[in-house]
């Protein structure tokens, strides 16, 4: 989301601003003010409800005063007897008309489609049953005709397939909110008395997930989770007891609980966060017992990386995110021991050190219940992360028996495959546009349509890159981009984005290798490449310094400008096996369309790699 408003906190650092307004059917102004007191990956959010009573009308009014420009999100929340009149004559047992309900259900997801299209993101509760209101139901609730919870899970479920296809729009179970809540979630007294159907606690579960689901969509969910081993991952202390007599599994209630925190484990990995080990032990040991445990769900390939010694947990979790190419702000630290937990928190407080419980019962939920891991979508590459960074790890253990970088390199069978931007790969190349920091030219951020659409005029291209090697697949971790300044017959590259994942492998040469033969063959005679400076893109800078083009911009804070000769072939690294599917682009007759001025973009930080 773009930031739109900056505040100065009390230690001088700037605190961004994110504006969201609430529009439901009843007050909400109680969780517009829960909402103002929170924040989202780093940013102030500052919630107003409008008027309440007219969803649709707002809706449907895109011109209205209450979408100003500045609005980062909305959040549209209702009751299902406002939407339709179908499931409203169901309160009163009224036969079920399928079909009227149906479509009053896809007018509701038309009618949130049309909100403005600068509102980025999309917030919608579920409908849930009111049942302060309603009353008991008993054998007729789930009747297929006539049953009002029946018919909601009928609409929830048509709301959910109706709003699918709009990357904007994001659904959350507000059954949920209310069950937390429990016999104190409504009163009916405040519906009478100020429109208000749901208590206090209702409402802050709301705003805790709304807050966490703007944090993950900025860019902000924990990608690590780094685990202690002993009464963390297994009941016992390996080094005293041994791994066979570690409470693990079995017919105990401890070791079924850690067994099952290990399941959870497992799932959050298969959403693409990866986990790590930072444990006082002896490696040996502690390895045997991973690699030999009947019982253990979670083995060692299921690790991105370890610190397991003697040393300072602090220093160790340190090194281990930096060897994984992450920051602080991006991993999570679970450890049973509170002193340890007050050390890591106090030496590095960008990593979150959440309280653990003391009773193993309550791992597993205690895990689920961190809302930091919220990510707007989960894809194929994220879910073969772990698998990359083991196949990683052995790429590592290979380069300690070559002697050189090179010669190392050559042993990977390195091959990249480039394609051009399609509906087939334009979300995992959103995605990687809009995440990625350090190896990114200008850090510009885009929504998938709004990619799609720019890279659509004639004048412009969009390619990916997809790499492999003989240790395995990395899928599409590079993004090259190019518009023709046709009167100056120069090529600039608009995106050049590498995920950290296969830096320094000689990858971007061949990006741009193949960008300079695109633009060679479109005409132009010069390849530029504009650097923005940005916190985290330095690699960038230091990668077009050495790439062999020619600054000439001098060393400006503002922007480094780099160019290429194309009356020669940028070369191709003998290292890199190279296939290309993209098709040449045609050059464009001049006289068929005016020339087009350069677009200043303004560079975004607020996601991480």
């Amino acid at each position: 989301m773009d930031k739109v408003d900056t505040v100065i906190r009390a230690d001088g650092a700037a605190l961004h601003t994110r504006n969201i307004l609430i529009v439901s059917d009843f007050n909400a102004q109680n969780l517009a003010s829960l909402l103002s007191n929170w924040s989202a990956n780093g940013a102030r959010l500052r919630a107003t409800a409008a008027p309440f009573g007219q969803v649709m009308q707002l809706l449907l009014a895109a011109h209205s005063a209450v979408w100003q420009a500045d609005l980062d999100a909305a959040v549209v929340w209702t009751s299902p007897q406002a939407i339709s009149k179908a499931y409203a004559g169901v309160l009163a047992y009224e036969p079920l008309v399928l079909e009227q309900m149906m479509e009053e259900v896809r007018a509701y997801a038309r009618a949130l489609a049309a909100i403005p299209p600068h509102v980025k993101s999309i917030l919608v509760p579920t409908w849930a049953p009111m049942h302060a209101f309603e009353g008991r139901r008993g054998l007729l609730d789930m009747h297929p005709t006539i049953g009002p919870s029946a018919t909601l899970m009928r609409m929830n479920l048509a709301l959910a397939e109706a709003v699918s296809g709009d990357p904007r729009i994001h659904l959350f179970d507000a059954a949920r909110w209310i069950a937390q809540a429990g016999t104190r979630a409504c009163d009916a007294r405040m519906w009478y008395l100020a429109k208000i159907p749901f208590s206090l606690d209702v409402f802050k579960s709301a705003a805790r997930d709304l807050s966490a689901a703007l944090t993950g969509i900025a860019g902000g969910a924990r990608k690590l989770v780094i685990l202690d081993l002993d009464d963390t991952l297994w009941g016992g202390v390996v080094g005293d007891v041994g791994w066979r007599a570690l409470r693990l599994g079995g017919h105990d209630a401890v070791g079924e609980a850690f067994r099952d925190f290990q399941l959870a484990l497992k799932a959050l990995a298969r959403r693409g966060v990866l986990l790590a080990i930072a444990s006082k032990n002896e490696e040996r040991t502690a390895l045997e017992a991973i690699a030999n445990h009947p019982e253990m769900v979670l083995k060692l390939d299921d690790f991105a990386g370890w610190r397991i010694d003697w040393n300072d947990k602090a220093r160790n979790i340190a090194e281990l995110v930096a060897e994984l190419n992450l920051g602080l702000d991006a991993a999570v630290l679970i450890d049973d021991h509170p002193v340890e937990r007050a050390r890591v928190a106090e030496a590095l407080p960008a990593l979150l050190v959440p309280q653990w419980p003391q009773n193993p019962l309550e791992f597993a939920s205690a895990l689920r219940a961190l809302d930091c891991f919220d990510a707007p979508a989960v894809s194929a590459e994220d879910r073969a992360r772990g698998a990359m960074y083991l196949s990683e790890r052995r790429r590592k253990q290979l380069q300690q028996t070559v002697p050189s970088l090179d010669a190392w390199l050559a042993t990977l069978e390195l091959r990249v495959q480039v394609e051009e931007l399609s509906a087939a790969n334009l979300e995992r190349a959103a995605q990687l546009l809009n995440k990625t920091n350090q190896m990114n030219l200008r850090t510009r951020r885009l929504p998938a349509s709004e990619m799609l659409a720019w890279a659509s005029a004639p004048d412009r291209r969009v390619l990916v890159f997809r790499v492999a090697d003989r240790f395995g697949d990395y899928g599409l971790v590079g993004i090259g981009s190019l518009s023709l300044d046709r009167p100056a017959a120069t090529a600039n590259i608009e995106d050049f984005v590498l995920s950290c994942r296969v830096m320094g492998r000689r990858i971007e040469e061949a990006m741009l290798h193949t960008l300079a033969a695109q633009a060679r063959r479109a005409g132009s005679s010069s390849l530029r490449a504009g650097y923005l400076p940005t916190a985290r893109n330095q690699p960038c800078l230091r990668f077009f310094c050495g790439s062999g083009m020619t600054e000439t911009s001098g060393n400006s804070t503002e922007s480094r400008v780099f160019d290429w000769s194309l009356d020669r072939d940028y070369p191709l690294p003998g290292c890199v096996s190279l296939a290309n599917d993209a098709a040449d682009w045609p050059a464009i007759d001049q006289a068929a369309r005016p020339p087009r001025a350069h677009r200043h973009i303004r560079p975004a930080t607020q996601a991480v790699d």
